[in-house]
């Protein structure tokens, strides 16, 4: 099956062919003003050298190398070939706040959802950098060791939800350092180096409860791991949804006396968190928001060598059509229009 490098350039035959066809039409165009001017039988009198196929040969000539030219552009490939080559790429782990208060929808759908879109679109945008995924409330765990398969990774992100952790809370210190985990810190059975390949990022409303996030994030920041956030929600904050068995929304969450829990995005705490991780802290208004900062950063650190790839790649073809092409083109400069006008006299007196 062939394949186009640069498909889009196939559009350019649709003007090799309007070039055709308008050289036609006015070809045909002369045809008829010479009938007018004289009979058909008389113009070998008239014109002894005119050739009728000549002019038209010539023409099929430029047309078909034109075409060609176009098709080589495009870079058609097929066949297969086996390459090797290294693996090089970033350690990130993302920490993903999976806490109640992420149910709020002062950003729609809700903060969870919004959050995982951030994620998948991160995703996106990624090339040869391995992904871990840690979750957490009011603990974390690792949800994915790191890997570079990106639909694993989508499929993990997709089973994420609020349900997942019953200790309720905003953990991101401890989040920070299984994250740390995910890159071999502190595990006996793996050589820990610092080197500057590697970044956390953590996507919460950042009501942080239950430890020193600031102080986590400034130990991973001396191991060399920059720490970046992702704040979800708005700082005027939104009441928590309840749901019932059948995942329909039905009351809001209410503290023991009564009132209606208010939660809030805290940007000071998210904005402390990433300058001590010596990161950059942006605010996920929409879908995209703030991803390109964060991907330039992702994209200026070390890359690290971490195994060998062996992959299929299509074999370029383009010197065939190309030379189709040069060869229409210079037996078109060959073909006089004309015919041999020493043979056309000879014809002539002959006939006389």
């Amino acid at each position: 099956m062939v394949h186009f490098e640069h498909i889009k350039y196939l559009w350019l035959l649709v003007v090799v062919a309007l070039a055709g066809g308008m050289w036609v039409f006015f070809t045909l165009r002369q045809r008829k003003r010479l009938e007018v001017w004289a009979d058909r039988s008389m113009f070998v009198r008239l014109i002894p050298d005119r050739s009728r196929w000549r002019p038209w040969l010539k023409m099929a000539l430029v047309l078909t190398g034109a075409s060609l030219l176009v098709v080589a552009l495009a870079n058609p490939q097929f066949g297969t070939k086996i390459e090797k080559g290294k693996r090089a790429g970033s350690d990130i782990a993302i920490c993903l706040d999976v806490s109640n208060s992420m149910m709020a929808e002062d950003i729609q759908p809700n903060r969870l959802e919004r959050s995982k879109r951030v994620v998948s679109n991160l995703l996106n945008s990624l090339a040869g950098d391995r992904i871990s995924l840690v979750v957490f409330a009011g603990t974390s765990y690792i949800q994915m060791p790191l890997t570079n398969d990106y639909s694993a990774t989508k499929l993990f992100l997709d089973q994420v939800s609020c349900d997942m952790i019953s200790a309720q809370g905003t953990a991101i210190g401890d989040a920070i350092e299984k994250a740390m985990q995910t890159f071999g810190y502190d595990d006996p059975d793996r050589e820990w180096s610092q080197n500057k390949g590697r970044a956390i990022i953590v996507i919460s409303d950042g009501e942080n409860h239950e430890d020193d996030a600031v102080d986590a994030a400034r130990k991973a920041a001396s191991e060399g791991i920059r720490v970046c956030t992702i704040g979800l929600g708005l700082p005027d904050g939104a009441p928590i949804p309840e749901y019932d068995a059948r995942g329909r929304k039905n009351s809001l969450k209410h503290d023991r006396n009564g009132s209606i829990i208010m939660t809030h995005l805290n940007e000071e705490m998210m904005e402390e968190i990433a300058s001590a991780g010596k990161g950059v802290y942006v605010r996920a208004g929409n879908v995209n928001s703030g991803l390109t900062s964060i991907t330039k950063l992702i994209e200026g650190m070390e890359k690290e060598e971490y195994g060998e790839a062996v992959f299929s790649a299509y074999e370029s073809r383009y010197m065939y059509p190309l030379t189709g092409a040069l060869i229409c083109l210079i037996a078109e400069v060959l073909i006089y229009e004309r015919r041999n006008r020493k043979w056309n006299l000879k014809k002539l007196i002959s006939e006389d």
